[in-house]
């Protein structure tokens, strides 16, 4: 069987690619390095030519991730749906991919790597505004959200009440489902910024109550 041989850039591309499967699948805590790249065959020593620490390859893994996010997010804004829908869905779909597949690995990032996620969020957060930010605009115009909201405000409050389902010490031993928090807490402000016509496409939302 031929091995495969990567040019330098291509090499660590492909270390990146592999590693964020293996941190997404088995959570970060307890991959070493070699067990990182394990599918590639190569010893940490070829790691260490890229990255200098488990922390600075998963920092660029947490790039690729995020900005996977946004391509994400981005392709269901352009979908034919109302920006209430819409918002819900997003943040919806964050949660099922926190508490997913992925549990172990958000699980990790939010209580033994906040410093690299508020890192990799900062970097993106413009990009998440530049989005989300126009599409609670658009709500309020087409009427859905209050008229007198403020989108950015907004935003950041539901922003704010998701960080404390998945970040905050006084849920990190919830036994619950996180969907129930979920509808505790980030529903219950979607459904304050409603108009009432905004609260009659809310309750008809099938998606409102798939949990």
């Amino acid at each position: 069987m031929t091995k495969t041989i990567f040019s330098g850039v291509e090499l660590k591309d492909r270390i990146v690619e592999v590693a964020l499967k293996q941190f997404l699948s088995q959570g970060i805590r307890n991959l070493t390095m070699m067990k990182l790249v394990e599918p590639l065959g190569i010893s940490t020593k070829t790691v260490y030519k890229y990255f200098n620490s488990k922390e600075e390859l998963l920092a660029q893994c947490l790039t690729v991730l995020y900005t996977d996010y946004f391509n994400e997010f981005n392709e269901i804004v352009k979908r034919d749906d109302n920006p209430l829908n819409t918002l819900h869905l997003l943040f919806r779909m964050t949660l099922e991919k926190d508490f997913g597949m992925s549990r172990d690995f958000f699980h990790d990032l939010n209580y033994y790597y906040p410093e690299l996620q508020n890192s990799a969020i900062r970097r993106d957060s413009e990009n998440y505004a530049g989005l989300l930010v126009p599409l609670i605009e658009r709500g309020r115009q087409e009427g859905y959200f209050s008229s007198d909201l403020d989108p950015e405000l907004a935003l950041k409050s539901i922003i704010s009440l998701y960080t404390m389902i998945t970040r905050s010490e006084d849920y990190r031993n919830y036994t619950g489902s996180p969907y129930h928090l979920f509808k505790n807490l980030v529903e219950v402000y979607i459904k304050g910024m409603c108009s009432p016509m905004g609260l009659i496409a809310f309750n008809n939302n099938p998606n409102h109550n798939q949990y």
